[in-house]
């Protein structure tokens, strides 16, 4: 990537980014666009929610970010944000990456069951033919939002020659992986249980990790309790709510050990609003139990705050790539 690239993520809400390169990494080169454009910054856009709400208004987002619009209107939001942003600070970026929840293929989202209406969506087309029609013509790109957040770790930490996985734990629960690689990589989906009563996951799947870490998941399974009173009852012993918390770190460890015994042993990132439930010496201790041969073992896990800039330097970082398929990735810090 030799020139300014735009990333995009749209999930709860829609932020936009103007990214350049510096030194073989990659950092803003201007402030992050936001639609709805009120409210502080996501504490992880790929999650689709905020510490700062205290995670409780569900509904409120649904009706007031990209779960309300219609695909039409997220093109054209996403098309308009770039245009301006590009005007204004003068920039002729050579492409766009876009980070959306779901599973995608060839810039189409073929699924994403936390956003129905987006089901079949050829999103990138739809921002590319929107931005012909206002006369800014760039090509766009479309990746997983959790993919997106590992290539902007990857970026930001300096480590673009290594193989990054992150799980995003909020409204539902997405896996990344940097470098990308084809694949559907639905590591939320990934069955954890063979409890048929497990029935929580917003795809309709029995067994989901998401239908156990999901926040969404979590209410319906409390309908007394908010996730964070979940895991502040089992701090106080509470037996209904310790069973939970023991089996909600289970179930990580089993999809975690689940990747390693595919992908090989590392080093985890745990992000999003829901990682600050997470318990690493209990994840760890599970995963140990889970992962005996001695060449799997040594994985570690990582809580990282996230911010706008992480997943959209991501996106940028992977249509870049995208662009230039040949290109080999690397850090100059």
């Amino acid at each position: 990537m030799t020139d300014h690239m735009i990333g995009v993520v749209a999930a709860g809400e829609i932020t936009v980014g103007l990214v350049s390169p510096v030194k073989g990494c990659y950092e803003l080169a201007a402030p992050v666009r936001r639609y709805p454009s009120s409210g502080p910054e996501r504490d992880d856009p790929d999650a689709g929610f905020s510490a700062a709400d205290g995670l409780t208004q569900e509904e409120e987002l649904e009706s007031s970010g990209v779960h309300g619009m219609p695909m039409e209107a997220i093109a054209e939001t996403i098309a308009v944000m770039i245009r301006d942003l590009c005007r204004d600070h003068g920039a002729t970026p050579s492409g766009a990456g876009i980070g959306f929840p779901g599973i995608i293929g060839n810039g189409v989202i073929e699924d994403s069951p936390n956003l129905k209406q987006a089901k079949g969506a050829r999103l990138a087309a739809m921002v590319t033919d929107a931005l012909e029609s206002l006369r800014f013509p760039l090509p766009v790109w479309l990746f997983n939002s959790a993919d997106v957040t590992a290539a902007g770790l990857a970026s930001t930490r300096g480590h673009l020659e290594r193989l990054i996985r992150v799980w995003t734990l909020g409204h539902g629960v997405g896996f990344g992986r940097y470098p990308r690689i084809e694949g559907i990589w639905e590591g939320g989906h990934m069955v954890v249980t063979l409890d048929p009563k497990e029935t929580y996951c917003g795809c309709g799947g029995r067994g989901h990790l998401e239908g156990i870490m999901g926040h969404r998941a979590m209410r319906l399974r409390f309908l007394d309790l908010e996730p964070d009173e979940i895991f502040a009852n089992a701090q106080l012993k509470d037996p209904r709510c310790v069973e939970f918390e023991i089996l909600w770190h289970r179930a990580l460890a089993a999809a975690t050990a689940n990747s390693i015994h595919m992908d090989g042993p590392g080093k985890f990132y745990l992000a999003g609003p829901n990682s600050r439930f997470v318990k690493i010496n209990l994840l760890s201790q599970f995963l140990h139990e889970m992962v005996t041969m001695s060449p799997l073992q040594g994985s570690v896990f990582e809580v990282v705050p996230m911010n706008d800039a992480i997943s959209i330097i991501g996106a940028a970082v992977n249509a870049g790539l995208a662009a230039n398929p040949g290109q080999v990735a690397g850090c100059g810090r």
